[in-house]
C-alpha cells in the first residue's frame, strides 16, 4: 500500500523494519501522514527553510515536511533501528534528507544545517523538556533557529503557554515566554499514536524575538525564578531567603514580599533579576 508521496505506509514500514516502538526511548508513532503533513504547514514556510527534526522514528513528520516542501531536513535519530527506513525515504527526495544516528542531547547538527533554520520534531517524550531548555538558552541571541514546533504532552505545552496566576504557570512559561512567542496549534489525542500514550498531546508553535520581551541577564532570571517556584506555595519572601536579604529588593520593583511565584508576572521577574543583578 503506497502513501499521497509515493512511498510505502508508515504501517508497512514498521512492519517491513520491525520498528514496534521501545517504552524506554519515549517512542509513540504518528502515522497518519495527513497529521504529519499539517504540523508540516503549522511550521511555516518551509521551502527556504533547513528543518532540524530529533526522533523522527520511522519518518512520519520527515516525510510531512518534505511533501510540504522542506528545502532540507536534517534528521537526528538514536534508534539504530530507524535509519534503513530513513534512508529510503532520503533516497526518495534526493539531496534533502540528512539523517545522523546518534543522540540529540550528545549531538552539534549545527555543521550540517544552513540558516535560516527551523526545528520541528515530534520529541520522543523523556527528553523533550531537556531539548527545549537547551534551544532556549543558547549562549547569544537571537538563537541559531527561527522556530520551534515542537509536540509534547498537553500537560508540558500547558506549562509552556501558562499565563500568570494559572496553575501551570512557572519556569517553563516564563523561559519560553521571555525569549518567544509560544501557542499551542493543534491537540491530538492518544489514538493518534502507536502505541497510544497514556495522555494527551500538543503541538506548540515558538516564534523566537529578536530580543528578550523584558531586559535581564538570563543567568540571574533563571536562578531567581528556579528558586522562587521551587516553593511555590511559600511567600516571595520566604522561598527568595536564601538569596540574600530581599524584602527590600522585591518592594524597590513593586512586588509585595507577601506574594508567591505564580502571582508575579514575567515583567516584574525581569525587574526584579534587574534589581538582583544591580546589587551584585
Amino acid at each position: 500500500m503506497t502513501s499521497p508521496d509515493g512511498l510505502p505506509s508508515l504501517r508497512d514500514v514498521i512492519r517491513a523494519h520491525d520498528l514496534a516502538a521501545k517504552k524506554e526511548l519515549g517512542q509513540n508513532f504518528l502515522l497518519d501522514l495527513n497529521l504529519t503533513s499539517k504540523i508540516a504547514r503549522l511550521a511555516g514556510d518551509l521551502a527556504n527553510s533547513d528543518i532540524l527534526e530529533v526522533g523522527p522514528g520511522p519518518g512520519g513528520l520527515t516525510r510531512g515536511l518534505l511533501m510540504e516542501g522542506a528545502r532540507r531536513v536534517v534528521a537526528v535519530e538514536k534508534d539504530r533501528r530507524c535509519i534503513a527506513a530513513l534512508e529510503e525515504v532520503g533516497a526518495h527526495y534526493p539531496g534533502r534528507l540528512t539523517v545522523i544516528e546518534g543522540d540529540a542531547l550528545q549531538l552539534d547538527p549545527l555543521q550540517h544545517l544552513t540558516p535560516p533554520i527551523r526545528i520541528a520534531a515530534n520529541l520522543p517524550y523523556n527528553v523533550g523538556t531537556e531539548l527545549l531548555t537547551r534551544w532556549l538558552t543558547p549562549a547569544v541571541w537571537p538563537p541559531f533557529w527561527t522556530s520551534m514546533t515542537l509536540m509534547f504532552q498537553k500537560e508540558v505545552a500547558l506549562r509552556i503557554t501558562a499565563k500568570v496566576g494559572d496553575d501551570h504557570y512557572g519556569r517553563l512559561a516564563i523561559l519560553c515566554q521571555w525569549r518567544t512567542d509560544p501557542k499551542i496549534v493543534m491537540h491530538l489525542p492518544p489514538e493518534a499514536f502507536t502505541p497510544a500514550p497514556k495522555v494527551h498531546s500538543a503541538v506548540v508553535h515558538l516564534k523566537a524575538l529578536p530580543e528578550p520581551r523584558f531586559p535581564a541577564d538570563a543567568a540571574v532570571l533563571n536562578r531567581v525564578v528556579a528558586q522562587a517556584f521551587g516553593q511555590r506555595r511559600k511567600m516571595l519572601r520566604s522561598s527568595l531567603k536564601p538569596l540574600g536579604d530581599v524584602e527590600a529588593l522585591l518592594e524597590s520593583v513593586g512586588i509585595k514580599p507577601t506574594s508567591r511565584a505564580e502571582e508575579i508576572p514575567l515583567e516584574q521577574f525581569c525587574a526584579l533579576a534587574r534589581a538582583f543583578a544591580a546589587r551584585g
